[in-house]
């Protein structure tokens, strides 16, 4: 291959197959009446003006550290060398402005609000995204769940084992994004193909010419018989996986279930509708988590690669190396306001929690490269629906955005405050193998100004 990096790679060398190792974010852990308590205090008020928690969550993960002043924080006052290439355009909301190659973002942050003010203290790519995805740092002891395993689990717990699986990810997922000390089961489901190419195909949804389902079906009796007599023998029923085989389930109910293979059949959409989203794969991924969320699944990651600018980030973010505007920003531009706009106009806007980000920022000084390298003291997230307030702006970064000016939100604080919007308990205890319990959530502080 030529000496250019793959549009997947990071500079830490980690590739799309070796990310796909380890195991992201939703669902249904409090009572109605707790919800309603949580959604007055966030709003500050004793009122329960709030209405049905969201159901579902879309996390669109821009993997390697996208720059948040090429985005959503540009400095267009500073030296050229902070500002960089790139312009600020208005958008519909008064005195907030973005990338002018974000424009149909730009028509759509009515319904969107921004965090310029995250900070982290991990500039490491893995390190900072276990931070980002379970809100706690990385401890050599004990691997933490990400938010969708939490979900997993904590749809398992009230008993809806539905055909779906409920953590899904597109096209694959970041190897930070795992169960942690959770069971197998809780893991994420990756698709393991690219919803953008012609022969795109979902893994364990069809099965091999061999196989028939009655074949299949006997299998899974056999295993079902053989975890019985396990469990007789020697307490099986008490090891993590509770003495079952989670993905010869998970396949069991994919494959025969015709209502599965439609929720992925992408050929379903209109050739319209697909091209509003974008051909790459971004904007097909975010057409199929919509599909996904339709057919019930609650917690869905689009994991999209090639956001680590250490260098030619003009190519990479706007150009694509192709020329025109067909890089990481356009494309995430049609893929984010088309999922936007799609979920308000099917009415699922307001039970379903879109979130933007990667595991840092970028630096406020351009390199000698013409890119950017590591840098989490500060950069932006953006989220939508469930419940957010629409054109709200979450703290600031400093005049070089180089630190926030006010309003710090730490990942911690993030995860606390998507718990609650997902009606997940963020005091919830989780236990690990050995029956340890641990909270999803042990030091963060709600981000009361996201909340409609």
């Amino acid at each position: 291959m030529s000496g250019r990096k793959r549009d997947w790679d990071r500079c830490d060398g980690v590739s799309r197959r070796e990310v796909l190792r380890v195991g992201g974010l939703t669902a249904f852990g409090l009572s109605l009446e707790t919800w309603f308590r949580r959604a007055a205090l966030a709003a500050g008020d004793g009122s329960t003006a709030n209405t049905a928690p969201p159901k579902s969550c879309i996390l669109i993960w821009l993997d390697g550290g996208p720059s948040h002043l090429e985005t959503f924080d540009l400095k267009p006052d500073a030296p050229s060398e902070v500002r960089g290439p790139f312009s600020p355009i208005a958008t519909n909301v008064p005195g907030v402005d973005i990338c002018q190659w974000l424009p149909r973002t730009a028509q759509v942050m009515d319904r969107v609000a921004l965090v310029r003010s995250m900070t982290s203290s991990l500039g490491e790519h893995n390190f900072a995204s276990h931070y980002l995805l379970t809100g706690y740092k990385p401890n050599p002891v004990l691997t933490y769940p990400s938010f969708g395993s939490v979900v997993a689990r904590e749809r398992a717990r009230a008993g809806q084992t539905e055909v779906m699986p409920p953590y899904v990810a597109i096209p694959d997922y970041n190897g930070m994004a795992g169960r942690g000390y959770l069971p197998a089961q809780f893991g994420p489901f990756a698709v393991g193909g690219d919803p953008a190419k012609p022969d795109f195909a979902v893994r364990d949804l069809e099965l091999f010419p061999e196989v028939t389902a009655a074949r299949l079906h006997r299998r899974r009796e056999f295993a079902q018989a053989l975890d019985a007599f396990s469990r007789g023998v020697d307490a099986a029923a008490n090891s993590p996986n509770g003495g079952l085989d989670p993905e010869l389930e998970q396949a069991y109910r994919l494959t025969t279930s015709a209502a599965a293979k439609q929720a992925f059949d992408l050929s379903a959409e209109p050739a319209s509708v697909r091209d509003r989203y974008g051909r790459r794969t971004i904007g097909q991924s975010c057409l199929l988590a919509r599909r996904l969320i339709e057919a019930g699944v609650p917690f869905v990651t689009v994991n999209d690669r090639g956001w680590d600018t250490h260098e030619q980030l003009v190519n990479r973010l706007r150009e694509g190396y192709t020329g025109g505007t067909v890089g990481k920003i356009p494309s995430l531009d049609l893929a984010f306001s088309a999922l936007v706009e799609d979920l308000s106009d099917r009415g699922l806007l307001d039970q379903t929690l879109v979130i933007v980000m990667g595991e840092f920022g970028r630096t406020p000084k351009l390199n000698t490269r013409g890119g950017r390298d590591h840098w989490p003291r500060v950069f932006s997230v953006a989220l939508a629906g469930g419940g957010v307030r629409g054109g709200a702006v979450v703290g600031g970064s400093d005049t070089r955005g180089e630190s926030p000016a006010d309003d710090a939100v730490t990942p911690a604080d993030l995860a606390k405050t998507v718990y609650t919007l997902l009606s997940i308990d963020p005091d919830l205890e989780l236990h690990t193998g050995d029956g340890r319990p641990v909270r999803i959530n042990a030091d963060g502080q709600l981000v009361k100004a996201l909340f409609a």
